[in-house]
This record gives structure tokens, sequence and C-alpha cells, in this order.
């Protein structure tokens, strides 16, 4: 008999640069005029506290990690704490989050070339571009995944060249009286509008962080996990903090009060800095790097979905169907039609739809963090989050904080997302889910295994 090799371990470096590549995306390059807008100088000290307040959610996301070994992150943990129903909720608003995140790419790719083509001023030329490159990406991936590692390598270096060029020579330009104002206008108004403001750039920079949530995930995959969890997750937190802190404020450095004028802030200060070859340097980067994270989101979605599907058995059969490539073709569809609708929005709309599914996922996940910590149904294997419920009590309250500066459109969606949902589980899934016993075999496995691992800690 030959001898069978386990699948090779993710080196601690390996999750590291996953983690990066992951967080940073279109919202470094777009973001900064919005956040310098409603805070000035003191956008600086929001991004600070939304690094912090968000690294204790990625905590929480840690300790489940650590719990099962099953595949579905947000969903799994909730299902296993409060059913089958809710499970199935937060997987289709996992697929929904995928979705708004391929459109505020697509949207960020037209509005980084409308920024220097004039043509894309005209709508026309806008959304058929778009409508063009949702097209493009839906074709390719109908051929399978050949193309994915490609393309997510060459839009990850061009990112981390971009900024770390921007960083290394625009540190010489800066100029002391651009540090002003500190405090934003809105402060001299009072207590209240100073704090809807900060509220605002809150919610715009939670987005940068915002995809922490996947480290965790890969626990099953890591060598020594209870020990590069948690030191990914902090190396991780840190080192993208650092990137944007000194992006920010070099920008702030070069270009002062006039941030809030430019749509790319980071390629008008390069120009600014060196001239016109700068700003095509960083468009160049930035292009490709939206690209990339876009296309790359462009084959995820469609995979979450049909899984979904075919391993949890939380959505009907058809919609998992793949092509002899292998390919979801119906998730691709139905993703490319959701992602069509959403381009017509603005990017800061989507930003705000993408912060308020995060939102729908990181509440139910600190409560069953909170429940498993009481009931230890499902103990934890590696790192355990210190502290008893302080880390989760601090986290649901940074992450309900987040209420309070959700638009209403963005809220009208997310009950319609959900209510159509409902109808579709109760209809649909549940017929499904009552045929397979009740319990999606991913589940199944997962408790199947956490009997085993009951037993074997018993038996020492």
């Amino acid at each position: 008999m030959g001898k069978t090799t386990s699948p090779k371990k993710l080196t601690f470096m390996s999750i590291y640069f996953l983690g990066i590549n992951g967080i940073i995306g279109s919202g470094a390059f777009l973001l900064p005029q919005a956040m310098y807008k409603d805070m000035n100088l003191l956008s600086v000290v929001v991004l600070l506290s939304a690094a912090l307040t968000v690294s204790l959610i990625a905590l929480c996301y840690a300790d489940l990690a650590s719990r099962f070994t099953g595949s579905g992150a947000a969903w799994l943990y909730s299902y296993n704490a409060f059913g089958r129903f809710a499970g199935y909720e937060l997987g289709v608003f996992t697929w929904f989050l995928g979705c708004c995140t391929y459109a505020a790419e697509i949207v960020a790719f037209l509005t980084t070339l409308k920024s220097f083509v004039p043509a894309y001023k005209q709508t026309s030329i806008y959304f058929a571009t778009g409508i063009g490159l949702i097209i493009l990406f839906s074709i390719i991936n109908f051929f399978g995944r050949s193309l994915v590692k490609l393309i997510d390598n060459t839009s990850s270096f061009a990112k981390l060249a971009t900024i770390i060029i921007f960083i290394v020579v625009g540190m010489f330009f800066m100029h002391k009286a651009n540090f002003q104002p500190v405090m934003p206008a809105a402060a001299a108004k009072g207590v209240g509008p100073f704090f809807h403001h900060f509220g605002a750039a809150f919610s715009v920079v939670f987005y940068l962080f915002s995809g922490f949530s996947f480290i965790p995930i890969a626990a099953s995959q890591m060598k020594n996990p209870a020990k590069n969890i948690p030191r990914a997750l902090i190396a991780v937190m840190v080192s993208v903090s650092i990137l944007y802190t000194l992006m920010l404020l070099i920008a702030i450095g070069i270009l002062g009060e006039k941030m809030s004028l430019y749509t790319i802030p980071v390629a008008n200060a390069f120009k600014a800095a060196v001239g016109e070859w700068g700003y095509i340097l960083i468009i160049v980067g930035v292009l490709l790097s939206i690209f990339g994270v876009a296309f790359t989101c462009s084959f995820n979605t469609p995979a979450l979905i049909a899984s979904l599907s075919l391993e949890h058995q939380l959505l009907p059969a058809w919609v998992g169907k793949k092509n002899k490539f292998d390919a979801p073709w119906v998730g691709i569809l139905l993703t490319a039609a959701v992602t069509l609708l959403l381009i017509t929005q603005s990017y800061l709309f989507l930003v705000g739809c993408i912060v308020l599914a995060s939102f729908v996922q990181y509440v139910p996940s600190i409560f069953a963090v909170i429940k498993f910590k009481h009931t230890n149904e499902y103990p934890n294997h590696g790192f355990k989050l210190p502290g008893g419920d302080t880390i989760p009590v601090l986290a649901l309250l940074v992450a309900c904080y987040l209420i309070f500066n959700f638009t209403w459109e963005t809220i009208l969606l997310a009950i319609v997302v959900a209510a159509a949902t409902a109808v579709l589980y109760f209809f649909i899934g549940k017929k499904r889910l009552a045929k397979m016993g009740g319990i999606p075999t991913s589940v199944r496995e997962q408790r199947n295994h956490q009997k085993i691992n009951t037993s074997t800690s018993n038996k020492n």
C-alpha cells in the first residue's frame, strides 16, 4: 500500500500574508477622502479606534474557530448555537456580503477610471464598462479556476508595492502646516454634531478592516493553530493599522485640506509630491489591485452559494449545479445578476451595505462565544479567549454602536434580504432539510467529529 500524505499545513507567514491581502482593498485608496472630510486630522484617531475595536471581534472569531473544524464560519457558529434557521439566514447574508463587496470593487474600479478619463463621466460608458467587466469575469469563471491564482497574486503584489512606494517616497514631501486643523468643523457646533461625524467616519473606517473574518477560519489548515491564530490576528491587525495610518498621515501631510477635494487622494498626493508620473504609477497600482480583488470576489462568491446548496443543504439543489469544468454556473449567474443591480449604487452606499452585512454576522457570532463559554457544548481545542465574557461583551457593544450610523436605505435593504431569505427557507429550504434528516451534511460531520474528540479526551 502506498503511503498517504496529509495536506501541507499553512505556516504562520502564509496566514499572515493572506490576512494582509484579504483586508487591504479599494477602501485604502478611495476612503481617506471621506474620513478626512468628516474628522480632519482626528481621522487618524478614528482609524486607530476602529482597528482596536475590530480586533476585539476578530478575537471572538479566533475563539470560535478553535471550537469548530467544519467550513462555514459565521453561519456554522450560528447554526450550532441558535438553530438551522439562524444558520440559514447567516449563510445567505454571507453570500450577499460577497455580492456587495464584488459590486463595491467594480464601482471603485470605475470611479478610479472616471478620475482621469473624462469619457467615464458619461453614464452610458460608465455602466457599459461595469456590465462588461461582470460579464467577462462570469465567462472566465465558467471555465474554472486556472486564472484565479495568477490574477490574485498580481493584484496582491501591485497593492502592496503601491502602498510601500507611496509611504517611502511620500514621507519626504510632507509639510507641517498641512496638519491643521486638528479638530473638525463639526466640533465647534457642539457635542451632538461632533459625535455624528465621528460615527460616520467610524463606520467608513470599520469597512477597512472587515476582511479579517476569514483568518480564524483557516485554523484547521494551520500548523499549531493554538499558537498561530492569535499571533496571526495580532500581527495582521497591527501591520494593516500601521500601513493605513502612515498612508493617511502622509496624504494629509502632502495635501492638507485639499484631501477632501480628491476622489483618490493617495494618487493626487503623490502627483503633488513627484509629478505626473507619480499619479500614473499610483493609478495603475490601484487599478490592478481593485481588478484583482473584484475578480477574486467574482470567483469566491458563487462558490459560497453553491456550497450552501451542495455541502450544507441550505438551498435548493439546482442552486449548486456545476458544469463540466466544475464551475457553479447557477451561482455565477445569480451572483452576476445581483451585482449588476448593486453597481447602480454609489461606492459609499455599498460600503455601508458591507458594514451592515458584516454586523449581521458579527452579532450572532459574538453571542455564540458567550453561549459556548457558559454551556461548554463545543470545547476549545487550542486558542481560548481570555478574560471570561469581557472581550465578547466589549465586542458586542462595538458592533451595536454601528446601528446608530447606518442609513435607512441600508437598513431597508437588509430587511428585504432577510425577509426574502426567510420566505425561501419556509417554502423550499426547510423541505429539503427535512429530506436530509434535518441536519446539513457539514453540521452532521462537525458533530460527529466533536463526539470523537470528546470521547478521546474523556479516555485520556
